[in-house]
């Protein structure tokens, strides 16, 4: 039995919630391996709707182990409020079912506070960034002044640290003409959070080690997608860590061998939010009709997402880069009704022609995407559960996605609903 990565294969928002909480029945383990409260997975049981954050999707299931990783960067107060949350909706979260990585780092107030400040201090240029204090609390892991989960638990140590931290922090928001923060209020937030974080506290990578000996099926939930991923995504418009499966390994402190199976999951078409170059966007009424069936809002912002056709290119580049075994496609119910759909095949730079996303700045800006059409289906693919439920063409479509992605379609999503999936390949009988 294979442990599986699921990643998304696009720029994040493909649907990774409904498949990892499809997959976790499955699984005995659930782990986030990167990102923060920047992700955001819906999943929908029965008529309960969970939007989680930095929560893995296992969470919701009784009897799984939830596991955030050493590769997250954690707000200790957003975690409690998203404990609380569920709670509220009946879920029994303990310290025997959340484990949480004692080596993690934390997001602070002031990481915050200077995500925003850059932003807007940053004009047309502007990332688009939640606010949230991810990149800077990456940023000060890299720097070796971040404030980590196992320092709650030493107070001498988190004076130390956090004398260090705020001597950059405060320097910084001077510079943007903000507000410093103070150190004492700060501690103090500190010293009261801790009582109620430290009990999920535990070297995780020997729970996965017991978990992966003892014959337990372990799933890994990514956050964003591969076009955020910090190195291999549309930079600088991305997310500050690495999304792709690799990342599975060393965000939580196992073998890769240990991973058996990669899934990365894709829309049927494309969407992306904030700022940054998407060649297949379509600002007109077919982009605005994707938007409404799909209902294409950030789950963490609310922000409107971008919608277009399907880019091929863009995806087959993500299986490739991240070793993806085989493809979760979903929201194709959103395309029932176009008379034909695009598939971008190429991309046009000039006299030249792209089989891949090139990385410079300018070429991602100024490429034109080569399109293929393919006919478009009248009947309805929403809530399908086997081939024999979906229109010829809806297949033909599928079919041509995965020739030219180089990887089949194991899991095929037809809407929110958990069981309204069909199983193509098990990922965890690898």
């Amino acid at each position: 039995m294979a442990n599986v990565a699921v990643v998304g294969a696009q720029w994040g928002d493909e649907g990774k919630g409904k498949i990892v909480d499809w997959l976790s029945e499955r699984a005995d383990v659930v782990v986030r391996f990167q990102g923060g409260a920047n992700a955001g997975h819906t999943i929908v049981i029965g008529n309960v709707e969970y939007k989680l954050s930095l929560l893995p999707s296992g969470v919701v299931r009784p009897g799984k182990v939830s596991i955030i990783g050493n590769g997250v960067v954690v707000d200790p107060w957003a975690l409690i409020d998203e404990i609380e949350a569920i709670r509220e909706k009946g879920v029994e979260v303990t310290p025997e079912n959340l484990k949480l990585a004692d080596n993690a780092a934390l997001i602070l107030p002031s990481h915050g506070a200077l995500d925003r400040a850059r932003d807007a201090r940053s004009g047309a240029l502007r990332i688009g960034t939640t606010g949230r204090g991810i990149g800077p609390a990456y940023e000060d892991k890299v720097g070796r002044r971040a404030i980590r989960v196992c320092d709650l638990a030493d107070p001498a140590a988190l004076e130390s640290r956090l004398e260090l931290l705020l001597l950059h922090h405060n320097a910084l928001l001077r510079g943007l003409d903000q507000p410093e923060i103070d150190r004492s209020e700060l501690a103090a937030k500190l010293r009261a959070v801790a009582p109620r974080i430290l009990p999920y506290a535990a070297p995780v990578w020997r729970v996965l080690d017991e978990a992966r000996r003892g014959g337990r099926r372990i799933l890994f939930e990514g956050a964003q997608g591969a076009m955020l991923d910090v190195d291999h995504g549309t930079y600088p418009f991305v997310t500050s860590s690495n999304a792709l499966a690799g990342q599975a390994a060393a965000g939580s402190g196992i073998a890769p061998s240990a991973i058996g199976y990669v899934l990365g999951i894709t829309k049927a078409y494309t969407t992306r939010v904030g700022a940054g170059p998407f060649r297949t966007e379509l600002s007109d009424a077919i982009g605005e009709t994707l938007g409404e069936r799909g209902r294409e809002f950030g789950v963490v912002t609310g922000r409107k997402r971008r919608c277009g056709w399907f880019d091929a290119v863009m995806v087959r580049q993500a299986v490739k880069t991240g070793g993806v075994d085989g493809i979760a496609l979903t929201k194709l119910d959103v395309l029932d009704g176009f008379e034909e759909v695009k598939i971008c095949t190429a991309y046009r730079h000039g006299a030249t022609i792209y089989d891949y996303l090139p990385s410079g700045t300018s070429a991602q800006a100024e490429i034109e995407p080569i399109y293929e059409t393919a006919e478009g289906w009248r009947e309805s693919t929403r809530g399908a559960r086997s081939w024999a439920d979906l229109p010829a063409t809806a297949i033909k479509y599928i079919r041509r996605l995965e020739e030219l992605i180089g990887a089949p379609v194991a899991l095929l999503s037809t809407s929110p609903e958990r069981d309204d999936t069909v199983l193509v390949r098990d990922p965890f009988a690898d």
